[in-house]
């Protein structure tokens, strides 16, 4: 069963500018470090266009893989290392990062 890694980004602080220079940044430099991380079967990038209870949060990224070990395996790669390595310099302190597992029903 596939297995999610979603990063949450809150808005950074400085209004408009930083909004839109972090989010040129993160599709300019930290995606390309992302598509190389090993074992990502599919990703999806969604801007939050409107929240409906309050939120900080401005930006969501799906990353799907193959099941928990590819998801382990993704975290401790040199490519996942480097890519944290740019969010520490793009988005510091903006950064929640889940594994989600589905839930039986």
């Amino acid at each position: 069963m596939s297995v999610t890694l979603l990063a949450l980004f809150k808005r950074p602080e400085g209004g408009d500018e930083a909004l839109a220079t972090f989010l040129s940044r993160y599709h300019a430099e930290h995606l390309p470090l992302i598509e190389q991380v090993p074992g990502l079967r599919s990703m999806s990038v969604d801007r939050v266009a409107n929240a409906v209870t309050p939120s900080e949060l401005c930006l969501v990224n799906h990353m799907v893989f193959d099941d928990r070990a590819a998801v382990d395996a993704a975290l401790a790669s040199d490519q996942m290392r480097a890519a944290g390595r740019n969010l520490r310099e793009i988005a510091p302190g903006l950064l929640t990062l889940l594994v989600l597992e589905r839930e039986p029903a």
